[in-house]
């Protein structure tokens, strides 16, 4: 039987998300919570607005949502806490999500092995009985020697979760942009219509082999474990869609609008310190409806990704 009781699992839960500087920032809200499940509200804002013209919210709004509920799936799960981490991470984008609408994430750890947590889940937005994504993704749990600790050593949730998640006054005056000064780039070209790309503030370089480098630069608000400190898993799931979306509309000739995610699927390799991070996307495949990329998501060495992510894209078709 957990440990964990209705009211201390929900303060845990609390706690959690306001210590996660960019659940704090974007405001997200526990709706729901009990062992291994929990529905999570991220409340609308223009910011998160992937498209003004087609009034559409980011995907990677969404990875970030799926990430974070996931991750209290797990949590909620356990019998005694212990830190875990995102392995990898799925979304299927079964209808177009408005934009400022609320969006909630119920997820369930729907097993939990020795060292492996596996979680689904849903994302609904306000008066659609249909959601509009399914999530599915892995947890690694902490270390053997972590969960055989003695008895007297073992925190109490409240304490566990304090450890883990409680907010820190965060310095981050000694991390610095981690490009060249002389090195040429623009703001991603998105034409003005997405928020949430200008929110990020992405840049583009020039192309190198393949395609152009995206920049995200480093901002305390993508912070998800401070503790580490690491950027947000679901920050660099957002950052590697945008980055694919912008390589197809800068690498397609003609292409007359920019390209809609079908589904996306990032794998971590290591967690993505607090700087500056790059991405440079492949085009595995494209055809005349749909478009299958690949990113790889670095910091300090292309050659040692944090994260490697693909994804199938609907192309926009000429009117006519």
């Amino acid at each position: 039987m957990s440990i964990f009781s209705s009211d201390s699992r929900t303060n845990w839960a609390q706690a959690f998300i306001s210590g996660i500087p960019y659940a704090a920032f974007s405001s997200m809200q526990v709706v729901e919570i009990g062992q291994g499940f929990v529905t999570l509200l991220l409340p609308a804002r223009a910011t998160w607005t992937g498209d003004t013209q087609r009034n559409l919210i980011h995907a990677g709004c969404l990875s970030v949502l799926a990430d974070t509920a996931c991750g209290l799936a797990v949590g909620s799960a356990m019998e005694e806490m212990e830190p875990f981490a995102t392995l990898d991470l799925r979304m299927d984008y079964l209808r177009p999500p408005v934009a400022n609408v609320n969006v909630t994430c119920r997820a369930t750890c729907h097993r939990l092995s020795r060292s492996v947590a596996f979680v689904r889940g849903e994302l609904f937005q306000l008066g659609q009985a249909e959601p509009v994504a399914t999530v599915n993704a892995t947890f690694m749990r902490g270390t053997a020697s972590t969960r055989k600790a003695p008895p007297a050593a073992q925190p109490t949730p409240a304490e566990a979760a304090a450890h883990l998640v409680s907010p820190t006054s965060l310095d981050t005056s000694h991390y610095i942009r981690s490009t060249p000064a002389d090195t040429p780039e623009t703001p991603a070209r998105t034409g003005g219509r997405s928020p949430y790309v200008d929110f990020l503030g992405i840049h583009q370089q020039a192309q190198v082999d393949a395609g152009p480098v995206f920049r995200l630069p480093f901002q305390r608000d993508l912070i998800g474990n401070p503790m580490l400190p690491a950027l947000h898993g679901g920050v660099l799931a957002g950052f590697g869609e945008t980055a694919m979306i912008l390589h197809l509309m800068d690498t397609v000739p003609g292409i007359p609008d920019a390209p809609r995610s079908v589904d996306f699927a990032i794998a971590y390799m290591r967690s993505a310190k607090p700087v500056d991070t790059f991405a440079q996307c492949t085009t595995v495949r494209q055809g005349n409806r749909v478009a299958l990329a690949q990113v790889s998501i670095w910091q300090d060495d292309p050659q040692r990704p944090v994260a490697n992510a693909r994804g199938h894209f609907l192309m926009p078709r000429e009117e006519g």
